[in-house]
C-alpha cells in the first residue's frame, strides 16, 4: 500500500465568506507522486503537470488535484463529503499503483473543449440563472469541468443536444 495515512483540513473560501460549501486539503503522509501517471491514466486526467508533479480531473461533480503529499477537493457541501471524497481517492491511489504493471502510464492531460466554442452554443442572455455573473464565466466554468449544461436553464433543447455532442468528445462529465 502506497498511502496509508493522512490528515484532512476543512476549511471555507476566503473569496466568497458567504459560500455555503467547503473546501479540502488531505496532507498525504506518504509521498504518492509516483504513482500520479497511472492514476491521471485511470481517472483521466484533465490535467497534468510534471514539475511537480500533479494531476486535476473531476470526479462526484468536484474538482480534485492530487499533488505528491496533497490533496486539494473544491466545493463540498461539508467535511463528511470531503471524508468519502478522500477515502475514494485513498483507494483510487493505491489500487493504481497496485496495478501499475497492467496500466500504461499517461503524462498528459486530456484535450479541452474551447471556451469560445462553448459559448456559441450558449444562449448569451447573462441572465444571471446559473449564478454566474455572464455566459462567458459560464463558459469558462464549463470548460473547466465544474459546471454543467444543466446548470443553464435558458438552454433550448437543439441548442442542448449540440453543446452535449461537443462536450461528449472531451469526456465531460456534463
Amino acid at each position: 500500500m502506497l498511502l496509508e495515512n493522512y490528515t484532512m483540513e476543512i476549511f471555507k473560501s476566503k473569496c466568497q465568506p458567504g459560500a455555503l460549501g467547503v473546501h479540502c486539503f488531505a496532507h498525504l503522509e506518504q509521498d504518492v507522486s509516483e504513482a500520479l501517471p497511472y492514476l491521471n491514466s485511470v481517472l483521466g486526467g484533465f490535467e497534468y503537470f510534471t514539475d511537480p508533479p500533479a494531476v486535476t480531473f473531476k470526479a462526484h461533480g468536484k474538482l480534485i488535484t492530487v499533488h505528491g503529499k496533497k490533496i486539494a477537493v473544491n466545493a463540498l457541501k461539508d467535511e463528511e463529503e470531503a471524508a468519502k471524497i478522500v477515502q475514494w481517492l485513498k483507494n483510487e491511489i493505491n489500487q493504481a499503483w497496485e496495478e501499475r504493471d497492467t496500466i500504461e502510464p499517461c503524462y498528459t492531460g486530456m484535450p479541452r473543449p474551447g471556451i469560445v466554442e462553448i459559448l456559441k452554443r450558449l444562449p448569451k442572455t447573462n441572465c444571471r440563472e446559473c449564478r454566474e455573473p455572464t455566459c462567458l464565466v459560464f463558459a469558462t466554468r464549463i470548460a473547466e469541468g465544474a459546471r454543467g449544461i444543466d446548470d443553464c436553464s435558458q438552454l433550448k433543447e437543439e441548442a442542448n443536444t449540440e453543446l452535449s455532442n461537443y462536450l461528449a468528445r472531451f469526456n465531460l462529465d456534463i
